[in-house]
């Protein structure tokens, strides 16, 4: 299985969590799950077989063909750091509503708050 078809099997798996589950302790799991797919997307979108680190010193001219692009990678890293404070973030409010309501089900939240 490819990287590309792994992401795509991530994000459906992520998407049919946010749609189809309930639990919003679930659906955070399931975003979860959507925010790596992407991850895992970009990074391998900028994989390049044979290259090597932009680390310039290893004798002879550079040649801008055989490095790789180190830009996708620190974008991930920065959205990893996103993920990890929309997550935090989320798991807060998260138990704010349970000690509120006493429940995470979507469907009696929204009874409850009617």
């Amino acid at each position: 299985m490819t990287t590309y078809a792994f992401a795509a099997a991530l994000f459906t798996i992520g998407l049919a969590g946010m749609a189809l589950l309930p639990n919003l302790l679930r659906k955070l799991l399931a975003m979860n799950v959507m925010q790596v797919a992407v991850i895992v997307f970009f990074v391998s979108l900028a994989f390049k077989d044979g290259a090597t680190v932009p680390i310039l010193g290893q004798g002879g001219a550079p040649v801008a063909a055989e490095f790789m692009n180190p830009l996708p990678h620190t974008l991930m890293l920065t959205a990893i750091v996103v993920s990890v404070s929309t997550t935090g973030l989320a798991l807060g409010l998260l138990v704010r509503i349970r000690s509120r309501f006493e429940t995470l089900n979507e469907r009696r939240l929204l009874d409850k708050l009617r």
